[in-house]
């Protein structure tokens, strides 16, 4: 990959990557903080956590991952001067350690942003969501794996994280729009031959029609096998794990009609394994997915395609940098071992594959904010 655009800093004061270190992790720590019945030594955490992060320096981290992702390089710089997506990366596994995630006390593995995921998975939003696939159950197959795709790709908009800093984003009366459209290479690459590896990014109401889709891709045979990659432990606030595919399925499975018969499924497909669940290390790394390590690079190599849900597995798609956003996509992924597809909401800076025309009328229709307002979205394929 080429690497002459800048990597992406949080140190620019009124970028969007500022407002997430200064703004939305201050927040997020609030969030965790009354989600739980934590204890004093929890709360001394968060504290000292929200100190170091807005004021401190990067510190060291226990295991031998984070020496492996670089931190030695950082360590006594300010969170603001290190590339962004490594911050971001390095505060969630913070925020971890602070509430005892990992530690040997009562209050290992507990998800502490797991009430956020069930409240979302059973709202009134997502019972409308599920109740509208028994009359997708009427159209032809190609009609209905094509909403299933635009599901899946408009689903992102559920990101819990993103939600807290633009809460107005779902309301709006502006219908959003695509700014690169590559579905009929997605559906070319997807002619039942092989395995599909999905990346999955958020939990509850984006995580549901990642399923469906897969379902409905192993029901029709677009696909011989699918292999669902999610977070090996809670990151990013609504990042899916393996416990989150398992409330998502049972969430389908408690539903009436259609989301039932998908459930029941999805449930099937896991016991003979035509769908399994994957739970890499590096998935929670805060590198691009050009480092990935040879296992992970070998698995994806052998995939007939390989889909990346979401804003944070484009960014390590493509690399976190200042790329002129006419930067052909093909360029910038033309590492990865396979054939590869993105479908993101947009909600950070960085962007590829646009031709000068569209650029431009969002730019004079929105200035910068189409970036990042979660309203405009692609499906971007390289074969």
């Amino acid at each position: 990959m080429s690497i002459g655009a800048a990597v992406i800093l949080g140190n620019e004061p009124g970028s969007f990557p500022h407002s997430v270190l200064a703004e939305r992790h201050p927040a997020i720590i609030g969030q965790v903080r009354e989600a739980f019945p934590y204890g004093p030594e929890q709360h001394r955490a968060l504290d000292a956590l929200l100190d170091n992060c807005t004021k401190g320096a990067i510190e060291p981290l226990p295991g031998e991952s984070w020496a492996e992702w670089g931190i030695g390089g950082y360590l006594g710089q300010s969170w603001f001067d290190v590339p962004w997506l490594w911050s971001e990366s390095y505060f969630y596994r913070r925020l971890l350690d602070a509430v005892g995630y990992f530690g040997d006390g009562p209050w290992r593995g507990i998800d502490p942003f797991r009430p956020s995921k069930l409240a979302e998975l059973d709202s009134p939003e997502t019972d409308q969501e599920l109740a509208a696939l028994d009359e997708l159950a009427a159209l032809p197959a190609d009609e209905r794996g094509a909403a299933l795709v635009h599901g899946s790709l408009w689903g992102n908009r559920a990101d819990l994280g993103f939600r807290l800093s633009d809460g107005e984003a779902e309301g709006r009366d502006a219908v959003p729009d695509l700014v690169a459209d590559d579905s009929d290479r997605l559906w070319a690459l997807l002619d039942g031959v092989g395995t599909l590896c999905l990346i999955a990014d958020n939990a509850g109401r984006e995580l549901v029609p990642d399923l469906l889709l897969l379902a409905h891709l192993l029901e029709h045979g677009r696909v011989e096998r699918a292999v669902l990659h999610v977070k090996p432990y809670p990151y990013y606030v609504s990042d899916a794990t393996t416990a989150d595919v398992v409330d998502a399925l049972r969430r389908l499975l408690r539903a009436p009609g259609e989301a039932s018969a998908y459930g029941r499924r999805l449930w099937g497909a896991m016991a003979d394994g035509r769908l399994q669940v994957r739970a890499h290390a590096f998935s929670c790394a805060p590198l691009p997915y050009a480092d990935m390590p040879d296992d992970l690079r070998a698995e994806l190599g052998g995939a007939a395609l390989t889909v990346l849900k979401g804003d944070l597995n484009y960014r390590r798609l493509v690399g976190d940098r200042w790329w002129p956003p006419t930067t052909p996509f093909a360029d910038v992924t033309a590492y990865f071992p396979g054939p590869v597809a993105a479908l993101r909401t947009l909600k950070s800076d960085v962007i590829t594959g646009l031709d000068g025309r569209t650029e431009a009328a969002l730019d004079a229709a929105e200035g910068r904010r189409w970036r990042t307002s979660g309203t405009h979205a692609l499906l971007q394929v390289r074969p």
